[in-house]
């Protein structure tokens, strides 16, 4: 399991290849936050100053996201809570684990 944050479709794209290359599964799962509302969770206030230029090239910004077009599991974080989201990852996250293990 990684995590990692990339704006850009190809470059999972190629995060994917790669996975696959290898013999491991690649199970996308796109945290669907729109920019409003990270925005307003942002404590570091990073948008803020990417908005008055002091960051550039901030993702959302004045650097593009480019949201997934085929994400194996999707949470949308402005209609669900923390406890949502989590919930609905491991439901369709853990049985592809088991499936995973069981082929050991």
């Amino acid at each position: 399991i990684t995590a990692f944050i990339s704006p850009y479709r190809m470059d999972r794209r190629r995060a994917r290849e790669i996975a696959l290359e290898g013999n491991a599964e690649f199970i996308e799962v796109f945290v669907d936050a729109p920019l409003e509302v990270c925005e307003a969770r942002d404590p570091k206030n990073l948008y803020k100053k990417a908005r008055a230029g002091e960051i550039r090239e901030f993702t959302g910004i004045d650097a593009p996201y480019e949201a997934p077009d085929d994400a194996e599991i999707v949470v949308r974080t402005d209609e669900q809570t923390v406890d949502e989201s989590v919930a609905t990852i491991l439901e369709q996250l853990l049985p592809r684990l088991r499936d995973y293990r069981a082929e050991d």
